[in-house]
């Protein structure tokens, strides 16, 4: 992947979003704009139209051009239902419509008995039969017709953008907000009012907010573009540190080197502080590692040399041949690799079986077969008959791994107790000997390890039978722990979850006692 492109990517798609809403909003203040010029000039025009309306029931047919309101340059007209312009502002005088709907028609059932033929003869002496010109204004004078209609209509228009007719002074077109209402004359003419509003405060402005938005689009975005490039390059900053220390620690393979961590509590900073606890880890791993394939060297170097010096003196020397000791360092040498081969195998996240495994019967096997124990061992009864799920023999080597324990530290006893409480099955192996001090009951479940003094010196063994039993019951989702002993010495705790209840007997490993499976751990 180019380096930087997160950045890039970021300060793109930032702008991107920006670029949208900005478009968006844009739009939406454009056709605001738009419409509430557009609604002030069609107000304007309507309040025009209907302010002469409004007088066109006081005045004849002849008079209509005398009103007030078409006397201005805003283009209004008075118009018959036959098309015949009564009246205009000068702009409009002397020329046709300026516009073709919402005309008046003649009332079929009128009131009026004129010729509504736009002479004003006969509806000026049904108007005015007192002959005193005021009409009957108490039932006979009509109303401006409420209803109106707009249209837009292009009317063309000279320089100062007043509406003209004049070819020579016409230098464009403009467009124009019409509203028409419709009244009645007082000799009973119906009429249409037309009056214009100008759209050209509108255009203007839309046209300048347009351009402020085509000129400043560009520019904000650029502006968004620049900040997002900046601030995302400094967050990103401590991420670049820690890949190019990953890239150094990886080609150097010194695991003991860290990442830098930031002193800000974002994101990036909890990501240094886990990449550094995952190096601590690994460091660990790998230095464990390092002791473990080192001591195994040495323990494996001792039984071997043994027994390839017996082998050299029985060819030179058949008769001085130890065949006992040849014997016992090549089981100590099978049992070493056995136990490394567990290891290895615990190490590899091997899993055990979910089979049922009865603890309590065990215990009877292991001490059947252990007849050459040099210390006798008493089994504290009743044993708890409760089942766990696992590998009966992975358990059957933790059991006898303690049993071992017990034995080469025990003054004159050992003891073996198998209890149920609170969803776990607990086993004890105690002895009487001197125990184990409490610094280091950590300690003797590490690999390899043997403490100092006459309670640990481990003849035969190699330090690994508790770091063994301690793996195992980890896998088998319990743990095995040190404490003092009611008798003295070092008491072992196995605790192992119960198997659910539900279990069916059927489930039950191959290996456990009395199904005839092989017990040996490997």
């Amino acid at each position: 992947m180019r380096r930087g492109s997160v950045r890039s990517r970021a300060a793109a798609g930032a702008t991107l979003v920006v670029a949208v809403a900005l478009v968006a909003a844009g739009f939406l203040v454009v056709a605001t704009l738009r419409g509430q010029l557009a609604g002030t000039a069609e107000l304007t025009a309507e309040n025009t139209a209907r302010g002469v309306a409004a007088q066109l029931s006081d005045v004849r047919d002849a008079q209509v051009g005398d009103v007030d309101g078409l006397d201005g340059d805003d283009p209004v007209q008075v118009v018959d239902g036959g098309g015949r312009v009564l009246g205009a502002t000068d702009p409009l005088d002397g020329h046709g419509p300026i516009a073709h709907f919402a005309r008046a028609d003649r009332p079929d059932d009128s009131d009026h008995d004129g010729d509504h033929d736009g002479d004003g003869d006969d509806d000026g002496d049904d108007r005015d039969k007192d002959g005193d010109g005021d009409g009957d204004k108490d039932g006979d004078r009509a109303d401006v017709d409420r209803d109106s209609e707009t249209k837009t209509l292009t009317l063309p228009v000279d320089d100062d953008g007043e509406v003209t007719y004049d070819k020579d002074d016409t230098v464009g077109r403009q467009e124009f907000r019409v509203v028409a209402v419709q009244s009645l004359t007082r000799d009973g003419t119906p009429v249409t009012v037309y009056a214009g509003g100008s759209l050209h405060a509108q255009q203007e402005a839309v046209s300048t907010v347009t351009r402020s938005m085509l000129i400043g689009l560009p520019v904000l975005l650029l502006v968004v573009a620049g900040v997002t490039w900046l601030v995302t390059r400094r967050a990103l900053r401590p991420v670049e540190g820690i890949r190019r220390e990953m890239s150094a620690i990886t080609a150097s393979t010194d695991l003991s080197r860290r990442v830098p961590e930031p002193g800000s509590r974002d994101e990036v900073a909890r990501l240094a502080r886990t990449t550094n606890e995952t190096l601590a880890a690994l460091e660990g791993s790998v230095e464990r590692q390092r002791r473990f394939v080192a001591d195994a060297s040495h323990e494996l170097r001792s039984p071997i040399a043994s027994l390839r010096t017996q082998l050299e003196v029985a060819a030179a020397h058949p008769e001085l041949l130890d065949v006992d000791g040849a014997v016992e360092d090549t089981v100590r040498l099978q049992t070493l690799a056995a136990d490394l081969l567990l290891l290895a195998r615990l190490d590899a996240g091997e899993r055990p079986s979910p089979a049922r495994v009865q603890p309590a019967a065990l215990v009877r096997e292991q001490l059947a077969q252990r007849v050459g124990d040099p210390h006798p061992v008493r089994v504290e009864e009743p044993l708890a008959q409760d089942e766990v799920r696992g590998s009966a023999g992975q358990l059957a080597r933790v059991l006898g791994n303690l049993l071992d324990n017990a034995q080469r530290h025990a003054a004159g006893a050992v003891t073996v107790a198998v209890r149920a409480g609170g969803g776990a099955l607990t086993l004890e192996v105690r002895d009487d000997g001197e125990g184990v001090p409490e610094a280091e009951r950590e300690r003797i479940f590490e690999r390899f390890v043997r403490l100092d003094g006459a309670r640990t010196r481990d003849e035969g063994g190699a330090g690994l039978g508790l770091a063994i039993a301690r793996d195992v019951a980890e896998r088998h989702g319990g743990s095995l722990t040190a404490r003092a002993a009611p008798e003295g010495g070092a008491c072992f705790v196995l605790r192992l979850p119960v198997a659910a209840a539900q279990d069916t007997d059927g489930e039950r490993d191959e290996g456990a006692p009395g199904a005839g499976g092989d017990t040996s751990g490997s």
